[in-house]
């Protein structure tokens, strides 16, 4: 058995979005790009939960991150902003296939799935870190790294998707997206990427040394 990453997750404020199947296929959008960037395995449930296990568990903070700048970005307006809360969880258990996802067990399911319980709990929060000792200054990070998310337009979510599931460079990025490189720039510094990035550099050679 094998240390792994489990995110569990769930849509804030599911029952106030009328187009259930844009919300779907953003969902199915986010899972689809972790399966492809980070080998990840997992599935939407009751169309507005979903839970995936990443094979190197020092990716789960960058997965999680990758899912929720997706689905802000598929966002249809800035009133209507779609965000999830997310528990990752860490732990040993067998890394699932498609196939048997729904019988998966293990340390990290179980950390993962009442981590959710506790930050839905919580009500503001949106992103956790459950894992075996705790991480105190961890934690503090990602709450942090959690509340700079919670504000991130579509925009800002989009650039830094493709940072994160992308080699593109910055000039390369604005042809993509057809801005200009200082709009592409702007939008970084909206999200306050690298601060973000550096989060993600640090808690990945954290998660990296613990397990």
């Amino acid at each position: 058995m094998s240390v792994i990453g489990v995110l569990s997750g769930d849509i804030v404020a599911s029952r106030d979005i009328t187009d259930k199947r844009k919300l779907r296929r953003a969902m199915d959008t986010g899972l689809g790009r972790l399966e492809t960037t980070l080998g990840a395995v997992g599935m939407r449930f009751r169309g507005d939960a979903f839970q995936l296990a990443i094979p190197k568990p020092q990716d789960a903070l960058i997965a999680a991150v990758i899912m929720r700048a997706s689905l802000i970005e598929h966002s249809p307006s800035r009133q209507q902003m779609w965000d999830a809360r997310i528990a990752v969880g860490i732990g040993e258990s067998e890394m699932p296939t498609l196939d048997n996802f729904v019988d998966a067990d293990g340390e990290a399911f179980v950390r993962s799935g009442q981590g959710l319980d506790d930050i839905t709990s919580r009500g503001h929060q949106r992103l956790g870190l459950f894992i075996t000792p705790p991480q105190p200054d961890l934690e503090l990070l990602v709450r942090f790294a959690d509340d700079i998310i919670s504000h991130w337009s579509h925009n800002a979510a989009e650039v830094v998707r493709f940072s994160l599931t992308t080699d593109l460079s910055q000039s390369e990025l604005a042809r993509r997206l057809e801005r200009s490189q200082p709009t592409v720039n702007r939008r970084l510094s909206a999200a306050r990427w690298p601060l973000i990035r550096d989060f993600l550099d640090l808690a990945r050679l954290r998660l990296e040394a613990l397990t």
